[in-house]
C-alpha cells in the first residue's frame, strides 16, 4: 500500500478532506525526517504538530457527527481516542529510542493500518450520512 495521500480516500466533505491531506503530508514529513536522520528537535517538532493537529481534526469530525446526529458517534470517538493514545506512544517511543527504524515502522503502521483504513471504513460512512 502506498504511503501518502490517495484520492480514493476523499470523503466529499471538504473540511475533513483538507485535514486528512494535511495529516498525510505531515506524517510524510515525519517519515522523511526519520529516514534522513534529521535531528531530534525536528522530529519532535513534527510529532508535536501531529499531536495537536490530530486533536483539532478529530474535534472537527466529531462536531460534524454531532450536528448531524450520526448514530455511530461514540464508536467513532473511541477510535479517535485510541489513535491519540497511539500518537502519544509514538512520542514516548521517540524519546526512548530516537528516530530510528523502529519509529519509521511504527509511523508507517499508523498511517497504513490505522489512518488509511479508518478513513476508508469510518470517515466515508460519516460523509454518506451527512450528505
Amino acid at each position: 500500500m502506498t504511503i501518502g495521500w490517495r484520492d480514493d480516500l476523499l470523503t466529499g466533505v471538504a473540511e475533513v478532506d483538507d485535514q486528512h491531506k494535511e495529516l498525510f503530508r505531515r506524517f510524510g514529513e515525519l517519515l522523511t525526517a526519520c529516514n534522513q536522520g534529521k535531528g531530534g528537535e525536528e522530529v519532535l517538532r513534527l510529532i508535536s504538530f501531529l499531536d495537536d493537529y490530530v486533536v483539532k481534526h478529530f474535534t472537527a469530525e466529531e462536531r460534524i457527527m454531532r450536528q448531524h446526529g450520526y448514530p455511530d458517534y461514540l464508536e467513532h470517538k473511541q477510535q479517535h481516542q485510541g489513535f491519540v493514545r497511539r500518537l502519544g506512544e509514538l512520542k514516548h517511543q521517540f524519546r526512548d529510542e530516537g528516530a530510528g527504524l523502529s519509529l519509521v515502522i511504527t509511523t508507517n503502521h499508523m498511517m497504513i493500518e490505522w489512518l488509511s483504513r479508518h478513513i476508508e471504513k469510518m470517515d466515508k460512512e460519516i460523509a454518506k450520512y451527512v450528505k
